[in-house]
């Protein structure tokens, strides 16, 4: 087994298929820690920097939860607001700083490319939570252990992705996150401005990964696993042009019958109209379950970057 000890998680790029394959062992295992309700006590000398200098309530939270349910203490940043961010305050100086205090940091911020710069400023393990429209590797983890869980297997799927492809790091980081497992099929739904970034395109073609690129939902809907993302008003530096696009696709449950009846559904959260209430209680309606799955999964990544596993 490779050892994670000390190592930033920036990117899905940077690991192998056993990387991931061992990242999904640990996190089965947090995950039965829980449901058998084990008290853990394997960071209980640790303390972690949680830093969102970002809007979030889902990936915050089950960081926070994680680094509680084993044992460790957080200091947490919740708002750029909050932090010397707002006085003009430089990423890696920040970094340098938090890194006298803490066993390992976790942080999220708007800019592409700032958790690699926070990572070389600070010496203690790093896990980015999301930087601007760059990655969210923690995420895409998360995603393929929901994936593993609901189809039983992480090999020779067809994935589809769906809505803001251009902005939304969930699913770049999915993309090379599930390219070891040699899938099928990547189909890229979204409208032509929002498509898919062509260098992950040209990326996963030099993989080997046949590309579908598309703006009709139904073919997506074909795929063994649709990964429904929202229209990112945040990114968008023309209003005018967010309001054009934000309705592109909706998800409900006629469309979903009409599809495959296998498939499961996903998404990052937090939906805005992208997907109808009425999806929500049918049985591949995974994105719930999906979120819940990320406490398992930064609990594994907590642990096995701090060399407490």
């Amino acid at each position: 087994m490779s050892s994670f000890k000390g190592r930033d998680i920036i990117s899905t790029a940077e690991l192998s298929k056993e990387e991931f394959l061992e990242i999904m062992k640990v996190t089965e295992q947090m995950e039965n820690l829980v449901k058998e309700k084990r008290v853990s006590d394997i960071m209980a000398d640790k303390l972690v920097a949680v830093l969102f200098l970002e809007p979030s309530t889902r990936t915050r939270l089950s960081f926070e939860t994680a680094v509680h349910r084993l044992g460790a203490k957080p200091i947490t940043v919740a708002s750029a607001a909050s932090s010397s961010a707002a006085k003009g305050e430089s990423l890696a100086d920040t970094a340098r700083t938090v890194d006298g205090y803490v066993d390992a940091i976790v942080v999220r911020q708007p800019q592409k490319g700032g958790a690699k710069i926070m990572a070389d400023a600070a010496k203690a393990p790093l896990i980015n939570g999301g930087d601007g429209a760059g990655q969210h590797p923690t995420q895409a983890l998360l995603d393929m252990y929901t994936i593993l869980k609901e189809k039983g297997t992480l090999e020779n799927l067809k994935i589809a992705m769906v809505g803001d492809l251009k902005y939304g790091r969930t699913v770049h980081s999915l993309s090379y996150a599930m390219a070891p497992f040699a899938p099928t099929e990547y189909i890229y739904c979204a409208p032509d401005e929002l498509q898919m970034p062509e260098e992950i395109v040209k990326d996963m073609e030099a993989k080997k990964i046949p590309i579908t690129k598309t703006s009709d939902i139904n073919v997506a809907l074909q795929a063994d696993v649709v990964y429904m993302t929202r229209i990112q008003r945040e990114r968008f530096e023309d209003p005018a042009e967010y309001e054009r696009l934000k309705g592109s696709f909706v998800l409900n449950r006629k469309l979903v019958e009409s599809g495959n009846k296998n498939m499961i559904i996903m998404h990052p959260l937090p939906r805005v109209d992208e997907i109808a209430e009425d999806v929500d209680a049918l049985p591949n309606a995974a994105y719930f379950r999906q979120a819940h799955n990320g406490v398992f999964l930064r609990m594994a990544l907590l642990a096995m970057v701090t060399g407490s596993i």
